[in-house]
């Protein structure tokens, strides 16, 4: 157990199942997934950096996947959802589409992976 699952477990029955459809699809298309905590959220994580969360709020439930960028490339695929820059809300009678929410797990998935195995230049050393 981590700290995804002990969050899933805190929530309402009627609203947990949307959640866990969420956390259960990364873990399917992201093979080795951890769990951790990342801003104070419950995540899952993706060779130790932050894949995504899934929550629930009072009016809506959430995923963030940890980037502005993926948001604004699957925006267009989610007219009539709520939308902001790291957030994509949602209802239980109104989930991410399975096509969008793949999309959202492997973009990401994608982002992490480029920026760990790209090689940064090394910073020139100062002084003598």
């Amino acid at each position: 157990m981590g700290t995804v699952t002990d969050y899933l477990a805190t929530i309402d029955p009627d609203r947990r199942p949307a959640l866990a459809r969420v956390v259960d699809r990364a873990r399917q298309l992201v093979p080795g997934l951890e769990e951790g905590t990342a801003y104070g959220m419950p995540v899952l994580l993706h060779r130790g950096k932050p894949l995504l969360s899934a929550m629930a709020a009072k009016g809506h439930l959430a995923i963030y996947p940890y980037s502005g960028t993926v948001v604004g490339l699957v925006a267009a695929d989610l007219d009539g959802f709520s939308l902001s820059t790291g957030t994509i809300r949602f209802q239980v009678d109104q989930p991410v589409p399975d096509a969008v929410l793949d999309r959202v797990i492997q973009l990401r998935r994608l982002h992490i992976d480029e920026a760990l195995d790209t090689p940064r230049p090394r910073r020139p050393r100062s002084g003598p």
